[in-house]
């Protein structure tokens, strides 16, 4: 159990170390496997990566600039300067295609997990610490208290989250805005300020200044706590159960079997199957549960097919075409291998759509096979690798793989099991 999370003092490396010892375990400290850090030059941030410094040597920051506000590249700039000085490798990742307007700070978050995942792959780095703090935690609870989430939602942040590709992990969690920042002013450190954290047209900002009014952090904190304690033993019996009546495929589609799960299950399954970060909202679920009737759901589809219940894509929520790379990610759940050494010029990612003979669906019906990826030139489908359908034969060892950004169970850790006293070294 972590005591008071919300002390202002100074954190040491020694207690840092305590965490990270905790949150492994962790490749050798080389330069063919570095620590991957997001540091956006707040406080936050660069107080994770001065205190990462202390504890090993082959760290790597990613710093991402938005480019959403004219000073945001001299900043980036600064950061990876400070981040140089006291010894840590920096690396710049400039966003282009950011524009500001409707859901930005939604977009502009997919955006910078999508770059800082391809940086991370490209490094060879399989962790990646980011520094959301006890405040952020707090924040978020209290966000989705008002959102009505369910007990899932209300576990908060997790101290590690599993990707496809790499592991989240927030070692910062235990402490303070203010810990942070006065950890950072004794080691006589400077840091960017982004003026968005004072718009007060943003949720979180208002959420900010009605706790910092009322102090309610700790409560909602230790909430987190205990509904992360819970979450986890759902997942448990979640697991026992998706093993036993639900069949995940590899053409992005589940058969549930010939009754519906529980919304918990249900819910976890459709963020799994639309590619989301988070599921719907519960009492969404409890109603489609309830009606017991095909029906579609944040971008998913829930029919029968043969006795069964299935879900699968919503095929107008699917991403549009986009350009075929090797290793590209497609409506957030595909990922492209293309033949080594295959030019793929004018080739494009797009759903498989209508028009496939009978005899090349395999017994799947239409609409099933609508919903796949499939690898398009100059507006003629030219492969589905699912199906078996290529008109290249150069691109008969092209595949996709079934990649969504979040597992439909476990692979999240909400609790931290160690007493740490906050208190100077």
């Amino acid at each position: 159990m972590i005591s008071d999370p919300f002390s202002e003092r100074t954190i040491t490396p020694e207690q840092f170390q305590a965490i990270m010892v905790q949150l492994g375990p962790w490749l050798p400290d080389s330069p063919s496997s570095p620590i991957a850090l997001a540091v956006s030059g707040g406080g936050d941030s660069l107080c994770l990566a001065w205190l990462a410094s202390r504890w090993r040597r082959h760290l790597l920051a990613l710093v991402v600039d938005h480019g959403l506000r004219p000073e945001s590249a001299a900043e980036a700039e600064l950061t990876a300067q400070r981040l140089n000085a006291f010894g840590v490798r920096a690396r710049i990742l400039t966003l282009t295609n950011l524009v500001k307007g409707a859901g930005i700070a939604d977009r502009a978050r997919q955006a910078r997990y999508a770059v800082l995942a391809d940086a991370c792959r490209d490094a060879g780095c399989v962790d990646l610490l980011l520094g959301h703090q006890a405040d952020d935690q707090a924040e978020t609870v209290a966000i989705r208290q008002r959102a009505q989430s369910g007990a899932d939602g209300l576990a908060g942040m997790a101290w590690i989250t599993a990707r496809p590709q790499i592991r989240l992990v927030r070692p910062l969690l235990a402490f303070s805005r203010s810990a942070l920042r006065n950890t950072l002013r004794a080691a006589q450190l400077n840091w960017v300020d982004d003026p968005s954290n004072n718009d007060i047209t943003a949720e979180r900002v208002r959420v900010r200044k009605t706790l910092a009014a009322e102090d309610g952090r700790e409560a909602l904190w230790r909430l987190a706590i205990q509904n992360g304690q819970s979450r986890m033993q759902r997942e448990t019996v979640r697991s026992h159960q998706l093993a036993q009546t639900v069949a995940l495929l590899p053409h992005g589609w589940a058969c549930l079997g010939n009754s519906l799960p529980d919304p918990d299950c249900l819910g976890a399954l459709i963020r799994c199957v639309g590619g989301m970060a988070y599921p719907p909202s519960h009492a969404a679920v409890e109603r489609l549960v309830s009606a017991r009737k095909e029906s579609t759901l944040a971008g998913v589809q829930v029919l029968r097919h043969q006795n069964q219940w299935f879900l699968l894509r919503e095929v107008a929520a699917m991403h549009p075409a986009m350009a075929a790379h090797n290793q590209s990610l497609w409506d957030n759940r595909f990922s492209l291998t293309l033949p080594a050494g295959y030019d793929g010029a004018g080739l494009t990612v797009a759903a498989t759509g209508t028009g496939v003979p009978r005899a090349l669906r395999q017994g799947w019906p239409a609409r099933f096979c609508a919903t796949l990826p499939a690898l398009w030139r100059n507006g003629r489908r030219i492969a589905v690798p699912h199906l078996g359908m290529w008109e290249d034969p150069s691109l008969t060892q092209a595949h996709f793989t079934f990649q969504p950004p979040v597992p439909v169970s476990g692979g999240a850790m909400y609790d931290l099991p160690i007493k740490m006293a906050h208190q100077n070294g």
